[in-house]
């Protein structure tokens, strides 16, 4: 599951207020305490367990991204490359702190994950994203939009497919083909 729509900021920031000042690196193995609290203080992501954060920022840092304010995580993308369509790179989780929502942090990741992975051979991005997910879908052809790049869209997996009873469907959104950008 790629994304969850996230709560509105607690404050909203001012129009000179921006993320510049936020590193972008891969995920290193200590990330992976904080990137499970950004999940679980989300209050929206479906939360794995912290063990498998801390194995996602070792075995996928290559396709991850890490947004860092004074050393400190503030933000993740999470994603791997498909085994059986190795252009393809799938975006898992995106989560953002609530006090760099708002803000063009979440494009900044995927832009920064987009940049490295396309030289690399992958040129399209997949996420699944509820129907009800508005902010995710604008993310995503958002994205889009600036790459210049399609936008298809899928059902993925039913209601059927999840154990707890509730669970929205999930459509699979295809962005590509994906150059690296300007």
């Amino acid at each position: 599951m790629a994304t969850q729509p996230l709560e509105r900021p607690t404050r909203r920031p001012g129009a000179n207020e921006t993320n510049a000042d936020v590193q972008l690196q891969e995920p290193s193995l200590a990330d992976g305490p904080e990137l499970w609290r950004l999940a679980r203080d989300s209050r929206v992501l479906d939360v794995n367990s912290p063990y498998s954060y801390t194995l996602w920022c070792r075995d996928f840092a290559d396709t991850s991204v890490v947004a860092r304010e004074d050393g400190v995580p503030c933000g993740f993308v999470t994603g791997y490359v498909r085994p059986s369509r190795p252009d393809t790179f799938f975006v898992w989780q995106v989560a953002v702190g609530p006090d760099h929502r708002g803000r063009g942090l979440a494009h900044r990741m995927l832009d920064r994950l987009a940049d490295r992975l396309a030289p690399r051979g992958h040129r399209f991005m997949e996420a699944t994203v509820t129907p009800d997910n508005a902010a995710s879908t604008a993310m995503f052809e958002a994205f889009a939009r600036g790459r210049g790049c399609e936008v298809t869209r899928s059902p993925l997996f039913g209601s059927e497919h999840f154990p707890e009873a509730g669970h929205a469907p999930e459509v699979l959104y295809r962005i590509g083909p994906i150059v690296r950008g300007n």
